[in-house]
């Protein structure tokens, strides 16, 4: 049989409310007294009606934590994983918990940001993974639920945002392989609807522009951060301008089309393509030749993310954006030019 806050407060001898205001970490009730009714409930297995104490206390202390559009993909891509590595670790640390929700576009458009929020009882929520169009984006900015967005900015008053330095990274790994001697340089971008692909391709138009480089539209092409997708637009590349040396791709998982692609072609890398992805995903490092790749922290991203909306919920002073700093990593899959060539 369940044990209720009546069987508490007849073996302590205090009052049904005094119990449930103690259970509820009112700042009313003593400490010797709190300390004695958490000893008795614990003795007895109370275990507490969290959706009733959320009515209560009008929190939840539950997170939400929605990530959008997971394919087969994400496999190989940990970036995901990595971030809710990051999130449930600062969590575990705090009173707070957090539930994982799945959502595509179609569905944002069956329930609404608001719906899930309230059904959920969510007192905050996490968001990754959202297309710019998405519905729950405009909804997230607007609603009266704390969010904090991966990689997407906003401008809310109950908003956070996090990402990591995304334009510069990107322009570094250009501008690395136009040091070595690479002019010709291909782009394997995202999609249209992704921040981080707007960014990366600005990124890269302005590295090729500020080095005196021919810009030139034709060598960008969308790969839809799929490897499949990216070996395809690899090969279409490569048959109609046999001048590329370089290509650089904005995720680790379409590098590995492009590297697929080059080997289908029979052009050796780093010999005669040299390919920079972005991710530092691990299998990037297991691959013949090794990736050269833009490292990116999701865990870190993760931490920040679930610590500031904690903050933001709790009402504390703290940084609204936060930017985790990458690293260039080089391996295997970059060679310099040789004069001449």
């Amino acid at each position: 049989m369940a044990i209720t806050l009546k069987d508490i407060s007849k073996a302590t001898g205090f009052s049904i409310t005094t119990v449930s205001r103690a259970l509820n970490g009112y700042s009313d009730v003593n400490e010797e007294t709190r300390v004695k009714i958490f000893q008795v409930a614990d003795e007895l297995g109370y275990s507490p009606n969290i959706l009733a104490r959320s009515l209560v206390m009008k929190q939840s202390k539950t997170i939400g934590f929605i990530v959008s559009d997971i394919k087969r993909e994400s496999i190989k891509d940990q970036f995901m994983f990595e971030i809710l590595c990051g999130v449930s670790d600062f969590l575990a640390k705090t009173e707070y918990e957090f539930v994982l929700l799945s959502t595509t576009t179609t569905k944002q458009k069956n329930k609404t940001y608001k719906q899930i929020c309230a059904e959920r009882q969510l007192d905050g929520v996490i968001i990754q993974g959202l297309k710019m169009n998405d519905p729950y984006l405009e909804e997230a900015v607007n609603s009266q639920t704390p969010c904090v967005l991966i990689d997407i900015p906003c401008d809310g008053e109950k908003n956070g945002f996090v990402t990591s330095n995304q334009y510069e990274s990107a322009k570094n790994a250009v501008k690395y392989l136009i040091r070595v001697g690479h002019k010709n340089i291909a782009f394997i971008n995202g999609t249209e609807y992704a921040h981080v692909s707007t960014v990366r391709k600005q990124a890269y138009e302005a590295a090729i522009k500020e080095n005196r480089i021919e810009f030139r539209e034709e060598l960008i092409v969308n790969g839809d951060f799929e490897e499949e997708k990216a070996k395809q637009e690899m090969i279409k590349l490569l048959l109609n301008h046999p001048d590329i040396t370089a290509v650089f791709c904005a995720s680790d998982v379409m590098a590995l089309g492009a590297l697929h692609a080059a080997r289908e072609l029979k052009i050796a890398v780093p010999e005669q393509l040299s390919i920079i992805g972005f991710d530092n995903i691990l299998i990037s490092q297991y691959v013949t030749p090794k990736l050269t790749t833009i490292g990116q922290y999701p865990y870190k991203m993760g931490v920040a993310a679930a610590n500031m909306l904690i903050d933001i919920f709790e009402g504390k002073e703290s940084e609204r954006v936060i930017e985790v700093k990458n690293d260039l990593i080089l391996r295997e899959s970059v060679a310099t030019v040789k004069k001449g060539d």
